[in-house]
């Protein structure tokens, strides 16, 4: 029977396409209505996606001609959703995270803060994991990962260095008794007797040195055996650690991952009031849910690979000699940057004035500046994406070298040369993954498609049932049950199928839409467990050269950790900044419209 179907392997890609279609059709020929219809698409979509069938954005493409066809959506209405503010918010984001990845400042910042955080193992954990999870707030976190995994191959070579101690000591000793007989030889009297016993004496040293120096190679032998199991285990726990940190890092900023701008455009698209979740009050609801998630990643990973509760563990220990190696190293790779160029103080400066004007654009607490072009301008919305591509089109305007003007050396014997500005087209082009952005805008058509069909209200309806259940019960499943299909699902896609039916069964039991879709859509981003399910789990898998059963034992209580603490989290910290105990006015409203 094996080989019956082994010629089914090379094409499963090919039948799936085929079949899956097929296999789903009974939906909109049994319930001819526009719900139906649409459900069929997104099955299909959700079929591809979870299996790779087809390429994602190729999939994330569907919609396009699937809704028009089926009387779901007219193509211009489908068409415009796959670029609305949100898309262009990401682009400009990522667009400055590949400037600041451009002039090797990442790199800078990641080597400073590890140089001062500490060189124990311990500590160097601590310092990959906060410097990953920063970095992994502005920059991708595929990027942030593959920065990392050299950085800490160079610092594990130095941190447990093959040649021990023991065995430098032993060098020293045979290097003293060779230069010993030699100098007996040379003070010996001359004649026969002088020399023999010259050579007698250096014979002696020898044949002690070798006797010695056999008894040293069993013990170098199992020194190197025991530093390269040590150096092994610390090896699979840094590049977990940068993993997990890097996937959850993501979770700071709203333009840290791509569920992050999913549930933003759903909750534009279905609420005419603002809802109270912005950029300022994102980061200060994730940001203490992200550092806490790190700093128990950190304790965990020590209780799994470096014997955090033992008494006696060689993985925790290190040297004066080797902890002063690895700080001579990590300076040495930072001295060689250089002092901080004008490319890198310029694109620095860009980013932290994108980041300021994204925080106090709509404080909530205070008005913010888009308040004034509103009132002057007779109600013109500004949003996030505006500020973005102003500080890219300044990226693209400001030189990366003052070599003109009063700037240059007047000494300088080059003729003068228009200096390059901080980003080209050339490497935006190169590093922009632009099937992210097709994939984002085909779960903004999905969402879009479910909400004006009626899907997304009738599959609300079918949740009520979990009304019966405390909301804490809801919250904490919800959130489960996300953290795992995204484990086997693209992110990006889990959130789009997601986020609208949580929307619609928050709506319907009577409870605030933000604490049933924000931890949702941070648990998008909790896939530790499988190494296909995000760019660091399969980097690391690779580079670290470990089992998949050693990732899922470990990611697994990541994942259950990381839940709890979203729990946690919103039932705490989410109810005194979004209110979460009552339906909010923005909610209510949207009720009355839908009946």
């Amino acid at each position: 029977m094996y080989f019956r179907f082994t010629w089914v392997r090379p094409f499963w890609r090919t039948i799936l396409v085929v079949l899956t279609p097929i296999l789903f059709s009974p939906i909109p020929l049994a319930m001819n209505h526009a719900a139906a219809r649409c459900g069929y698409v997104i099955l299909i979509m959700a079929a591809y996606w979870m299996t790779e069938a087809l390429p994602l954005a190729i999939t994330a493409l569907i919609p396009v001609f699937a809704f028009p066809l089926l009387g779901i959506l007219s193509t211009g209405e489908c068409c415009l959703v796959y670029m609305k503010e949100t898309n262009m918010m990401f682009l400009g984001g990522l667009t400055v995270a590949i400037a600041v990845e451009h002039c090797n400042l990442h790199k800078r910042i990641a080597l400073f803060v590890i140089l001062h955080v500490g060189q124990s193992p311990r500590r160097l954990m601590a310092g990959f994991m906060l410097t990953t999870m920063f970095l992994s707030m502005w920059i991708s976190n595929t990027a942030s990962t593959a920065m990392m995994v050299p950085i800490v191959d160079a610092i594990l070579v130095e941190l447990y260095a093959t040649r021990s101690k023991k065995q430098e000591e032993n060098a020293t000793a045979i290097d003293m008794s060779v230069t010993s007989g030699q100098n007996q030889l040379e003070l010996s009297p001359a004649g026969e007797n002088g020399v023999s016993d010259g050579h007698n004496a250096i014979d002696t040293n020898n044949h002690e040195v070798e006797k010695e120096d056999k008894i040293t190679d069993e013990e170098i032998d199992a020194a190197n055996a025991e530093v390269f199991r040590q150096r092994h285990i610390m090896r699979r726990a840094l590049l977990l650690g940068v993993a997990y940190s890097a996937n959850v890092g993501g979770t700071g900023v709203v333009t840290g991952t791509s569920p992050n701008l999913v549930l933003m455009a759903v909750l534009q698209d279905s609420f005419s009031e603002p809802t109270g979740l912005n950029f300022a009050t994102w980061m200060a609801f994730n940001v203490p849910g992200m550092i806490l998630c790190v700093i128990l990643a950190w304790i965990w990973l020590q209780v799994l690979f470096m014997g955090l509760f033992r008494k006696q563990s060689p993985i925790q220990q290190s040297t004066p000699e080797r902890t002063a190696a690895v700080r001579r190293l990590i300076r040495q790779k930072y001295k060689e940057l250089g002092p901080m160029t004008h490319h890198e103080a310029t694109v620095l400066t860009l980013f932290i004035i994108l980041v300021l004007l994204w925080l106090f654009r709509a404080p909530e607490f205070v008005p913010g500046w888009s308040a004034w072009f509103k009132d002057a301008f007779e109600g013109v919305e500004v949003d996030d994406a505006t500020p973005a591509m102003l500080i890219v089109t300044l990226l693209f305007i400001l030189p990366a070298r003052l070599n003109f003007w009063c700037f240059r050396n007047p000494k300088d014997p080059e003729p003068p040369q228009p200096s390059p500005a901080c980003m080209n087209w050339q490497v935006v082009h190169e590093k922009i993954p632009w099937g992210v952005v097709l994939l984002l805008g085909g779960g903004f058509a999905m969402a879009e498609g479910a909400n004006k069909s009626g899907l997304s209200a009738w599959l609300g309806d079918q949740l009520v049932a979990f009304d019966v259940m405390p909301k804490e019960a809801i919250v904490f499943v919800v959130s489960l049950m996300t953290a795992m299909l995204t484990e086997v699902a693209s992110n990006t896609a889990t959130a789009s199928i997601l986020l609208p039916v949580l929307k619609e069964m928050a709506l319907n039991i009577s409870v605030n839409p933000l604490y049933l879709m924000l931890p949702a859509a941070v648990c998008c981003s909790y896939a530790f467990m499988l190494p296909v399910a995000t760019p660091p789990n399969a980097i690391v898998f690779s580079a670290a050269n470990m089992k998949s059963a050693d990732m899922m034992k470990a990611g697994f209580i990541m994942n259950i950790i990381c839940v709890v603490v979203i729990t946690v989290m919103i039932n705490t910290l989410g109810v005194a900044l979004f209110d979460l105990q009552h339906m909010p006015p923005w909610a209510n409203s949207t009720i009355n419209a839908l009946n």
